[in-house]
């Protein structure tokens, strides 16, 4: 298996494809100029253009060089042309719309789920005012009783300021900004349904034709009488429509391991493929029959990825799949690596921001791992039954996923589920009934012939399977969660991860050697983010509603200063959860805000509601907390400090006084309200 994966990636495509995600990297994290891009772009095709043509030997260096280079600059300007900031017509580009309300036309494109207080939708820009202006937008709609859900394609004119999107708050938050960017959005609009006109035209689009067929099989599945909370987790298992379920629900999938199954990915694409194959079994393997059935499989799944909304692991799954089915069709045998790199390549080549979707990511790397490792995983034991060697199976393919996501997932989710392979041993069994027995019911549901008996045994179907996560997610002992896991540990527990693969598949010494390498590498990694923490010293102010939250770091041991019933939840909060976790740090000690904190030799002076403070002080840092009536000018000349700071427990309209009051005393002013937290070293 190992040679096998070395002749794959002596594959050209194979290192086009890294070539390709490469420059894709560069151009996401490197703002280089379009105009150098260019250039390079136009340089280096000719240059492979002539090596082409006029070289004799297409398989010499020069032209291997040249050919891997080339798609390196097409990764970059990929990037750069897919990424609207570039784009003159982009509204990112007018800083008056951030500034004044302008009258702004838009789309409806995609529903998303709703939050406490507002429906929220992803829209495209038409107009700003007369002028043609392009980009998305996140649309922010407060809940009441006169709202209702708008339908996608409806052309709105709304009068309002676009808010650019902020970074976190807090240290080690997740980074919802860079989220958004990463799906093109880079402002917000709040906007109440009384400033919202409504237009005549419906843009029909392949996204509005999704959205009704999706719409219409909600429907007649609700004149089914189908139970709400099993409705809701059909349509996320065969349609990818995650936004109607409860975050309990997802709790439970998120602790019994099974969250994945909750966004169409390859495992349901897989389920369809077969049931899609074994109906068209009655067709015969002639030719002509063959070309039939695949024609029916690739249109099969297509329309089951544009009902499915177009989501990344759904246009990733499809498209493996549909390779698959092609390679059967030209009785070829299919080479499954071939076939990830070319889905890899074309996916990208389309949108290259879905290289940076987290399902992307977890589920190209599952699926590596799976037709990688899973087969050394088998080797270990022979098992003598059917009953068996289905069940080792589903365990090798499950270990097999778990083990090459795990230091992902614990990037980005910092959580084991302990339980997995018992819920995959359940699941999956559970998983390939509802997915046959679910898309017969959408198909008939969307034709509104839908006999109840079936719909009913889904609803049943959904219910035990809901019962069976449920009971295994609460067993909370075996979740270990609040992990940390920096990048550069990331980064080296893979090299270490596959070097041991690579060594268990075929032992050698030059391999052992590798892994000892690796270990080292691993071990460097781990002590040079554990050595910045111990020497680290910092304090926090945070920011958070309504209540004042400091935090004092020396190496991994946290104070925390905050009111009494703040201190008693301190454990539970999460922005102090996400804190320690970022700096491999716990609480040791909370103490009760007082009015002077003293740090590094610094003097930090905490004035409350009281309004009391001492004339004769001159502390370094003034922190201002609880709307304090005072009058600040008269304050700053008492005590002279170097910089004021107001955390989010004052009210909006007196920091907005306090500011002025500052900038006439050229006195810095800090808001954690508009700024975020304030660190000090």
């Amino acid at each position: 298996m190992y040679f096998r994966v070395m002749k794959v990636l002596q594959f050209p495509l194979a290192r086009i494809t890294i070539g390709f995600v490469l420059g894709l990297l560069v151009a996401y994290y490197v703002q280089l100029p379009v105009q150098v891009v260019s250039s390079i772009l136009i340089l280096t095709f000719i240059v492979f253009g002539l090596l082409f043509y006029f070289g004799k030997n297409k398989n010499s260096i020069y032209f291997g060089v040249a050919t891997y280079l080339l798609s390196f600059i097409i990764g970059i300007s990929n990037q750069i042309v897919h990424t609207d900031f570039f784009q003159k017509s982009n509204y990112i580009h007018d800083s008056t719309l951030f500034e004044k309300p302008h009258f702004i036309n838009l789309t409806i494109r995609e529903k998303l789920k709703n939050s406490s207080y507002s429906d929220r939708y992803i829209a495209v820009i038409n107009r700003v005012d007369k002028k043609d202006q392009t980009g998305k937008i996140l649309l922010n709609i407060p809940k009441d009783s006169a709202s209702h859900e708008l339908e996608i394609g409806t052309s709105l004119l709304i009068k309002g300021i676009l808010t650019k999107n902020k970074p976190p708050n807090n240290p080690n938050q997740f980074d919802y900004s860079r989220y958004l960017e990463n799906k093109q959005i880079y402002a917000q609009l709040y906007a109440d349904i009384s400033e919202i006109k409504t237009g005549s035209k419906i843009q029909k689009n392949v996204w509005y034709y999704s959205s009704k067929l999706r719409a219409r099989i909600l429907q007649n599945l609700e004149k089914n009488n189908f139970n709400k909370t099993e409705l809701n987790v059909a349509l996320a298992l065969i349609l990818g429509q995650r936004q109607e379920i409860s975050a309990d629900i997802i709790r439970d999938y998120q602790y019994a391991g099974a969250v994945h199954i909750l966004s169409v990915s390859g495992l349901h694409i897989g389920f369809i493929l077969l049931f899609v194959t074994f109906l068209l079994k009655p067709i015969p393997n002639t030719r002509r029959g063959s070309f039939i059935k695949l024609i029916i499989i690739l249109l099969s799944l297509s329309s089951f990825a544009i009902i499915a909304g177009l989501a990344p692991s759904v246009v990733r799954s499809v498209t493996m799949f549909s390779f698959v089915a092609l390679g059967s069709h030209l009785r070829r045998s299919v080479n499954i690596y071939h076939t990830l790199l070319v889905s890899i390549l074309l996916i990208l080549l389309v949108e290259p921001s879905f290289l940076f979707d987290v399902g992307f990511q977890l589920s190209y790397v599952a699926v590596f791992f799976i037709i990688w490792l899973q087969p050394l995983l088998t080797t270990l034991w022979n098992p003598k039954t059917k009953f068996s060697k289905y069940a080792w199976d589903i365990l090798t393919v499950s270990f097999a996923a778990q083990i090459g996501t795990l230091p992902l997932s614990i990037y980005y989710f910092h959580q084991f589920p302990g339980l997995f392979f018992i819920t995959n041993l359940l699941i999956i069994p559970m998983l390939s009934i509802i997915m046959a027995l679910g898309v017969v019911v959408m198909i008939l549901a969307a034709f509104n012939i839908i006999p109840i008996f079936l719909s009913q045994l889904l609803e049943w179907s959904i219910y035990y399977l809901n019962k069976t996560i449920n009971t295994i997610a609460s067993f909370e002992q075996f979740i270990i969660q609040d992990i940390p896991l920096h990048f550069y540990v990331l980064i080296s527990s893979y090299l270490l991860l596959f070097t041991m693969i690579i060594w268990f598949k075929k032992p050698a010494f030059n391999k052992l050697v590798m892994v000892l390498i690796s270990i080292i590498i691993f071990q460097i990694s781990y002590f040079k983010i554990y050595w910045n923490t111990t020497t680290e010293q910092e304090l926090i102010i945070f920011n958070t509603k309504r209540n004042s939250l400091i935090a004092e770091r020396k190496a991994g041991d946290i104070t925390v200063y905050a009111k009494d019933s703040i201190l008693k939840t301190a454990h539970k909060s999460s922005v102090l959860k996400s804190y320690c976790i970022g700096n491999l740090s716990s609480i040791k000690h909370k103490e009760e805000l007082q009015n002077y904190i003293y740090f590094n030799g610094k003097k930090i002076f905490v004035l409350d509601s009281s309004g009391v403070y001492p004339k004769n002080n001159n502390p370094d840092i003034l922190l201002l907390t609880q709307s304090s009536k005072i009058n600040l000018d008269r304050l700053l000349i008492t005590m002279k400090p170097k910089i004021v700071i107001a955390d989010a427990s004052n009210f909006k309209n007196i920091q907005r006084n306090w500011k002025a009051s500052c900038e006439k005393h050229k006195i810095p002013f800090h808001a954690t309200a508009e700024k975020g937290f304030y660190k000090l070293n």
